[in-house]
């Protein structure tokens, strides 16, 4: 039997260069992982590490006319990480003008599990279009990690200090427990895992 694949959505923040610490948590527990990044986490990756670690291209565009059809979306499970207020807020108004906000959209109209970590500032987390965006994300399903004892945005001009800290295994516990045949996640801490 083939291990269930995760595609991780990877959006221009700052945690964005940790991507890795999310890769290694799954593929440990069982996953098979797929990067899809929008256009402005790009510049946050070291691409070929990441394709080096899930054997496959990290995606970040449409396919071309005669290239072979992989859709992100019929994935068993899918993480946006970091998400961003733009993202989070599109993805409500179903905006999909770029790969990963398409990916992102089909994946919960198929009823995909699918769990949404923010990384913004408090300025930003207060706004009442982001408010509204995370509940009208929750009425669809999507589990939106925000508020606490799950994520909490930081001061501005201090994302760089909560980096660390940020909680990629709370995101793939909430789409291993909503996934059919999805690998039991691992009880060992994060801190462990490789940034690359």
């Amino acid at each position: 039997m083939s291990s269930p694949t995760l595609c991780i959505v990877i959006c221009g923040a700052g945690a964005a260069a940790r991507v890795g610490v999310l890769v290694g948590l799954a593929q440990r527990d069982g996953w098979t992982v797929r990067l899809v990044a929008t256009p402005s986490a790009l510049p946050f990756l070291d691409l070929a590490a990441l394709e080096a670690r899930c054997g496959a291209p990290v995606r970040s565009d449409f396919r071309r006319p005669g290239e072979q059809r992989v859709s992100a979306s019929t994935a068993d499970a899918m993480i946006v990480a970091p998400a961003t207020f733009n993202t989070v807020n599109k993805l409500a108004a179903g905006i999909a003008d770029t790969y990963a906000l398409n990916a992102v959209a089909e994946a919960i109209g198929r009823g995909r599990p699918v769990a949404i970590l923010p990384y913004l500032n408090t300025a930003l987390a207060r706004r009442h279009p982001f408010r509204r965006s995370v509940e009208a994300l929750r009425a669809e399903g999507v589990h939106v990690l925000f508020g606490p004892g799950e994520w909490e945005p930081h001061p501005p001009g201090e994302g760089g200090l909560t980096i660390d800290g940020y909680p990629w295994h709370l995101a793939l516990a909430a789409v291993s427990g909503r996934c059919s045949g999805a690998p039991e996640p691992s009880r060992d801490t994060p801190e462990d895992q490789s940034g690359g």
